[in-house]
């Protein structure tokens, strides 16, 4: 079983960077990893995807442009960049892993997840 470790989030304010990243306890090179956020009384979102060695990316649209999703197999470890943050990016940032093949963008899409780390945007 994959166990997946977040780290980086803090408090940082509007317009601020930030990044967060995701290390695994084995090798993840054929996993699909993704992040998400909750926000308080809000439903898990899907923020962004990778797939296998990086080729194939995805966003939501809020963050398009904004956020970097990358990820380092030879660390076992994915990132997530976050530049020109808002307050409405605070939430808890989850990260996830699916073995699968195509990158899924639905929470109940992936296998494994972490804890969560928490993101917040002061104005």
């Amino acid at each position: 079983q994959v166990q997946l470790v977040e780290s980086g989030g803090g408090l940082v304010q509007a317009g601020g960077s930030l990044r967060v990243s995701c290390a695994a306890s084995e090798r993840t090179f054929n996993y699909i990893m993704g992040w998400f956020r909750q926000a308080p009384g809000k439903e898990r979102e899907f923020v962004a995807a990778i797939g296998w060695i990086g080729g194939t990316t995805m966003y939501e649209d809020s963050v398009k442009g904004r956020f970097t999703i990358s990820r380092d197999n030879a660390k076992n470890t994915v990132y997530l960049q976050m530049n020109s943050l808002r307050p409405e990016d605070t939430a808890v940032y989850y990260c996830a892993a699916d073995p699968g093949i195509r990158v899924p963008t639905k929470a109940n899409e992936y296998r494994y997840w972490g804890q969560g780390t928490q993101v917040t945007v002061s104005s």
